[in-house]
């Protein structure tokens, strides 16, 4: 249990960090004095929880609870007018930035040198030895710190007398770019040190997107439309150097900090800071007292094929990690042999990178195809001689769009080198043998439908829109999926086949197929028939947020769908919202506020919805349950097995009224609810955990004793 001298918070002080109380006085009711002390308690107890939350992966409160306690805290600092310096507040994001500017780092932040193989690395400790004793040190002394080496973005963060004070990227060892802004969005990143740090501490930390992070916002960008990453490292870089602060906040980073540039104790006489460690191991204690986030994948070994043992372990491992590696950084413990060793221009002598074998591979393009997306963008895929990369056998390689053909330069015919990193979609970096004449020449026209191409900025769209084969085919699966309307029977060779017979050319055509339509196809019977005109049938009447995910409105996927009908209630509300009106919505910034105005406003999508509609799909209002939103507040509801109503409606119908729904039993989970064929695990985490376990009457009668009906018709009625 982490001590009280170094939280953020005392529970015992604090009322807002155990079981805090989220009925607040009305703030107009506050004085000045109250608005300021009750402001700094919050704060203290929103930075112990993101602590928790972030670093130790260990909350102690339900996400809609800190939900509110950040609400309560913005209301003040805006009403008061209080200051919002490194406050919880700002991980939200600031105003966006004109452009970076550059600024120099309080220490260098040196390469380090670097080799593929174990005698490279066994020639390091025998320089390193060599020098320990030549300063009259003790060479078999020397321990060895052995880390992972990140494959992330390098930034120099800065605090003076505990508190944020700046950010900068590795630059040229020198001077970086200044991303302050950028910085502080990332929640795992502390606005103030825990414990007693130095007056002045700069630490180097690796800026990186998770894995399951950035294969989930990969989708979410391939669902708008637009351009997926190649790797977590290019997501990371490319994130942090984002003008906008906000963008930047809205996007799964994280750090790991490993090393210490510069440590100022100030005045000595003062002896209430902690003094520098004297060896790098203990370093790691000092940044968890200071609630630095570090990796705990560390090792101290005292030689140097323990080192290289560490490597083999963490090459292994490689796979089954969330965070890219691409091998092990191996360091000198003790303070006083580096600086000993010293440093030369580039590198330090007491460290060096192991570094894994590549992931590359060469072979030859045999072809370019090029695919048609839901949104018309048409992706660039190079089929490839076959090669295994990293024990995967590789065939296809994103090419991405036409602007990054023409970087490359490349044609059928050329060896190209193949980079794989996990799941990552193998991708072509460069040409290296030019065998064709010339580079390829992205085609004018749809390849599916002839429809001209468009070209915007690097990317290329179809403008044949539904009228595209390959665009109403990916729409009407879009539509069907199980986060948008979840019609069952309609997948891919299903939807192709529709539109092959002329049954469906649009959206609404669906609402307009027949048992006798249907089974007069090749491969379908009367009951496959029925089962589909069934399954549409239960979509005339959908939640308005499934409604909006289905329609695949440029950037909306399904949790700004719930966001906007949440906060419009009905469809003709959204329908006649202004950007204005659109941008206070949650999750939807100026972007996304045009993409929304832009597809309503499109007669072509104006004229589908209103033939939706005619055919009797008529999403529903969720007005209902705008008086008691906070009917469930606080809770937090896991759901197994199958319901009287879909799971995600559950979900989504807790949420509305307050509460949070997750999909996994932990010790802050308030009730599992059981349905029908329940899985094994959840029931057995709940009874570890102590967590009440209800049927789905007893969640009725829960809701109906908070005023919420169930099942959530009965509570849009």
């Amino acid at each position: 249990m982490t001590s009280s001298s170094t939280r953020h918070a005392d529970p015992e002080e604090n009322p807002y960090v155990e079981e805090p109380p989220t009925d607040f006085d009305p703030v107009a009711e506050l004085s000045s004095d109250a608005a300021e002390r009750q402001a700094s308690l919050l704060r203290s107890a929103l930075r112990e929880h993101d602590h928790r939350y972030y670093v130790d992966a260990d909350p102690l409160i339900a996400d809609a609870t800190y939900d509110r306690l950040f609400e309560r805290l913005r209301e003040l600092e805006e009403a008061f007018d209080l200051p919002t310096e490194n406050s919880p507040t700002r991980r939200v994001g600031g105003e966006p930035l004109d452009g970076l500017e550059t600024v120099e780092h309080v220490a260098p932040m040196r390469s380090i040198d670097s080799a593929k193989e174990a005698d490279a690395v066994r020639e390091f400790d025998e320089r390193v030895r060599r020098g320990v004793a030549d300063a009259g040190l003790d060479p078999d002394g020397v321990e060895y710190v052995c880390e992972p080496k990140f494959d992330g973005l390098s930034v120099e963060v800065l605090y003076e007398d505990g508190e944020y004070v700046r950010a900068a990227t590795r630059g040229d060892g020198i001077e970086g770019d200044d991303v302050t802004e950028q910085v502080r969005t990332i929640r795992s990143v502390p606005g103030r040190l825990r414990g007693d740090p130095p007056s002045r501490l700069a630490v180097r930390g690796e800026v990186y997107m998770p894995r399951d992070a950035f294969e989930a916002y990969n989708g979410e960008l391939i669902e708008r439309g637009e351009e997926p990453f190649a790797n977590p490292r290019n997501a990371a870089a490319g994130t942090l150097r984002q003008l906008d602060p906000a963008v930047v906040a809205e996007r799964p980073l994280d750090v790991f900090f490993f090393d210490v540039l510069a440590w100022d104790e100030g005045d000595p006489a003062d002896d209430s800071a902690d003094a520098r460690p004297d060896a790098h191991w203990a370093e790691f204690d000092a940044f968890d007292r200071f609630g630095l986030r570090r990796t705990d994948r560390v090792a101290l070994v005292d030689d140097v094929e323990a080192a290289i043992d560490y490597r083999d372990r963490t090459l292994a491992a490689r796979d089954d990690l969330d965070f890219a590696v691409d091998g092990v950084v191996i360091s000198v413990n003790d303070r006083e042999a580096r600086e000993t060793l010293g440093s030369t221009s580039r590198a330090p002598r007491w460290a060096f990178a192991y570094k894994f074998p590549p992931r590359t591979a060469t072979t030859t393009v045999e072809a370019i195809t090029v695919q048609v997306g839901r949104t018309g963008r048409l992706t660039p895929v190079a089929e490839l001689d076959p090669v295994e990369v990293g024990g995967v056998t590789v065939s296809r390689a994103t090419l991405h769009n036409p602007a990054e053909i023409e970087s490359l330069g490349v044609n059928v015919g050329d060896r190209v080198r193949i980079y794989r990193a996990g799941d990552v979609i193998p991708y072509i970096p460069e040409v290296v043998e030019k065998r064709s004449a010339g580079t390829y020449a992205f085609p004018e026209t749809c390849p599916v439908c002839d429809a001209p191409v468009e070209r915007e900025g690097p990317l290329a769209f179809c403008t044949g829109g539904l009228g595209c084969p390959a665009q109403l085919e990916r729409a009407v699966e879009h539509w069907a999926r199980r986060d948008a309307l979840d019609v069952e029977g309609l997948g891919p060779e299903r939807v192709e086949r529709l539109r092959e017979a002329g049954l469906v050319e649009s959206l609404p055509d669906l609402y307009d197929l027949t048992v006798d339509d249907l089974a007069s196809l090749e491969g379908w019977g009367e009951t496959s028939a029925e089962n589909l005109v069934d399954s549409l049938d239960a979509t005339r009447n959908p939640p308005l947020d499934r409604f909006l995910a289905g329609l695949g409105i440029p950037d909306v996927g399904p949790t700004t769908a719930r966001a906007l009908a949440r906060a419009f209630g009905d469809l003709d509300a959204l329908l006649d919202a202004d950007e204005e009106t659109l941008r206070e919505v949650d999750d939807v910034g100026p972007a996304v506020a045009a993409s929304i105005r832009e597809f309503f406003d499109s007669p072509e999508n104006r004229a589908a919805i209103e033939a939706l509609r005619e055919r009797g799909v008529e999403p529903r209002s969720v007005e209902a349950a705008a008086d008691d939103a906070d009917a469930l507040e606080g809770l937090t509801f896991v759901f197994t097995g199958s319901l009287s109503t879909t799971r995600d409606e559950a979900q989504a119908l807790v949420e509305a009224h307050g509460a949070n729904a997750t999909s996994s039993v932990s010790g802050n989970t308030d009730y599992l609810v059981v349905g029908d064929d329940p899985g094994r695990s959840k029931r057995e985490d709940a009874d570890a955990e102590d967590v009440p376990v209800l049927d789905e009457d007893g969640f009725a009668d829960l809701l109906d004793e908070r005023g919420v009906a169930w099942p959530p018709d009965a509570d849009a009625a």
